[in-house]
């Protein structure tokens, strides 16, 4: 799937959820990515571009709690906004916190790989907690993940 089908799935489906600054500046960029489709540029152009109209920066904190993590892997600031890079902690002390610096619609993610079902994953902007889960409900999901602040 294409970034400029991203952003079109995500301003038809958010409904409701979407502030009217936040659908604001999707639309821009969805009829950024238009412009460059129109005019043959490439996808690689089109995510350049993205970045650039949501350049602004927020940061978060994640925290893991439990016992018997194997590893941790994290959205870790970087990469593109819609292509963020990743970072693993393997064997991590618990627990384990990290605050990490990221941009414009870029979620952040935080996802520990365990069995045990005492683990528990948080995401904090500005001392709020934004994501939490917990036990079998967290293995499910995957982590923790939450939508950027940016816009909102």
């Amino acid at each position: 799937m294409s970034i400029c089908d991203e952003l079109r799935r995500l301003f038809l489906t958010s409904g409701s959820r979407m502030n009217r600054t936040v659908r604001t500046a999707v639309l821009s960029i969805a009829l950024t990515c238009l412009a460059l489709s129109v005019s043959a540029c490439s996808e690689e152009k089109a995510v350049d571009a993205v970045d650039k109209a949501v350049d602004q920066t927020y940061e978060v904190t994640y925290e893991v709690t439990g016992k018997n993590v194997q590893s941790i892997e994290f959205h870790g600031g970087g990469g593109k906004a819609m292509n963020p890079r990743t970072a693993t902690v393997k064997k991590p002390a618990l627990p384990w916190k990290k605050t990490v610096t990221l941009r414009g619609i870029m979620p952040s993610a935080v996802a520990p790989v365990s069995t045990d079902a005492s683990v528990t994953c948080k995401i904090l902007h500005k001392g709020k907690v934004i994501a939490e889960a917990k036990g079998k409900s967290m293995i499910n999901a995957g982590g923790c993940v939450a939508e950027s602040p940016i816009g909102k």
